[in-house]
């Protein structure tokens, strides 16, 4: 609720693989579905990255430190590495694992510029969402990148390095408390909770599903090559067999499995017939009631129908359930 209501911060560090040389541009414009190289220094953008199948293998954000110089935060690091490595072919580019020299921490909900602005040499209020910058906290330089997972309007994620963690974390508590904010600690709030209110994605909950499915494909580069291109346009011709849809359930008291915690998910059925399987289950602490996502057969739900998992009614909803 402070997220939602004030302000929440947490650690929050993902793996950051940063990609440098003359081709770095044209490298990652091949690799991911997303444009890349027409990206502005200082700004970052979201995108997935298939396979020769158009299946989504990753789903990263990428920002353009410098003219020939990038980074990927990814949560597959070393598998990216392998998938770099066999595609990297005549490409003038070089990459290198820099996680171990960023924490990175999450400031999040409608008061997280005031909450960032005490900490800062340089206020953030002209600073654009997907945009970054440099900056200090009690002379320490540090990274001051105007989003997040929270899917809130404001929203700011400062990478500093970790000799430096426990001072940026005693500021953040003492600066918090005069806003009503509050230090997050659960990791299923983090990590669960608070995206899947607004419809944001793990790359487990999207695993073996393409772009066009899951509502992914606002943005990509028709116009430029990129591995899976082929097969994508081929299922946008075709059609998408399957949807990603929402939806909440009263009853809170029924075991479901979803696909992102291993296996195929609980089966979803409408009038008896099997129509798709539970992609994620999470738990609406806003809502008070059971949210998630439904891997299901294209034309066999629509928003409002009643399903049945488990036993127990679900109702068929977009898949943000907070706007």
């Amino acid at each position: 609720m402070a997220v939602r209501e004030t302000v929440g911060w947490y650690y929050w560090t993902h793996q950051l693989l940063e990609v440098n040389g003359p081709d770095a541009a044209a490298f990652l414009d091949r690799l991911y579905a997303n444009p890349i190289g027409n990206l502005k220094v200082g700004r970052e953008r979201y995108t997935t990255m298939l396979n020769e199948e158009a299946e989504i293998i990753d789903d990263v954000v990428i920002f353009r430190l410098e003219e020939k110089k990038f980074w990927v935060s990814t949560l597959f690091l070393k598998k990216l590495v392998k998938w770099m490595d066999a595609h990297k072919g005549t490409f003038d580019v070089s990459y290198e694992d820099v996680t171990p020299k960023f924490d990175m921490y999450a400031v999040q909900g409608p008061k997280s510029k005031e909450l960032v602005n005490a900490l800062v040499e340089t206020p953030v209020d002209d600073l654009k969402f997907f945009s970054f910058a440099e900056n200090k906290v009690d002379g320490v330089p540090v990274i001051v990148n105007r989003a997040g997972f929270s899917g809130e309007k404001f929203g700011y994620e400062i990478y500093i390095e970790p000799a430096k963690e426990e001072m940026l974390e005693a500021k953040l508590g003492e600066a918090a408390a005069p806003l009503s904010g509050e230090q997050v600690t659960d990791f299923q709030i983090m990590a669960w909770t608070l995206p899947t209110e607004k419809g944001f994605y793990y790359m487990r909950d999207l695993m073996h599903t393409n772009p066009l499915e899951v509502g992914l494909d606002k943005g990509i580069g028709w116009d430029k090559g990129f591995i899976g291109k082929e097969a994508l346009l081929k299922i946008k011709e075709e059609g998408i067999k399957h949807i990603m849809v929402g939806f909440t359930m009263e009853e809170a008291d029924v075991r479901i499995n979803g696909k992102d915690l291993g296996g195929p998910g609980t089966a979803v059925f409408k009038d008896g017939e099997e129509i798709g399987r539970v992609s994620k289950c999470n738990y609406s602490y806003v809502l008070d009631k059971v949210i998630g996502y439904i891997y299901a057969k294209a034309g066999t739900v629509s928003e409002g129908d009643t399903v049945m998992i488990r036993g127990a009614e679900a109702k068929i909803c977009k898949t943000v359930f907070l706007p």
